[in-house]
């Protein structure tokens, strides 16, 4: 995967957090020579092509009264997809993800009540037929993970390149 020149300064830049303004996007957007509408439509077409999968902040959810569970499933690999598209049609399952490992799917669950967390997981273990590995949290770790990405930029072509 290729990503613009720009497009790797927009990720690199809000790896950092989004100013708390009232245009947070024209904020950035100024930083990096770029409009305001020019930042938001690069993030909708990023999303769109799957390049970012998600994008928004990140909360404690159990200090506004949530909760929140890891969870993970032993997937035959003949039913990988057709398991992960009932998983991640649940509204509750934030986001999935493959592991090379016993327990290859792992997700996360998402409500407003632990009661409400283990309904989803139990439907999950019903719809699917295998047994749900929950992992409660027992306390809070801050990775701050930034990861580098120049290497992904499109190699910029010369001044006879693109005339022939």
């Amino acid at each position: 995967m290729r990503l613009s020149p720009d497009d790797v300064r927009l990720i690199s830049r809000l790896h950092g957090g989004l100013p708390l303004t009232d245009r947070p996007f024209a904020e950035v957007g100024a930083e990096l020579g770029l409009s305001e509408e020019g930042v938001i439509e690069r993030l909708r077409a990023l999303l769109a092509q799957g390049v970012l999968t998600r994008f928004g902040p990140l909360f404690q959810i159990e200090r506004a009264g949530g909760n929140f569970v890891l969870a993970a499933l032993a997937v035959p690999e003949a039913r990988y997809a057709e398991v992960t598209a009932l998983v991640n049609a649940l509204p509750e399952v934030a986001h999935n993800y493959r592991r090379e490992h016993a327990l290859n799917m792992w997700f996360v669950v998402g409500t407003e009540t632990p009661q409400k967390t283990q309904a989803a997981l139990d439907r999950i273990e019903a719809e699917t037929g295998l047994p749900v590995f929950a992992f409660p949290k027992e306390r809070e770790y801050f990775v701050e993970l930034k990861l580098p990405l120049d290497h992904l930029t499109e190699p910029t072509m010369g001044a006879d390149d693109g005339a022939r």
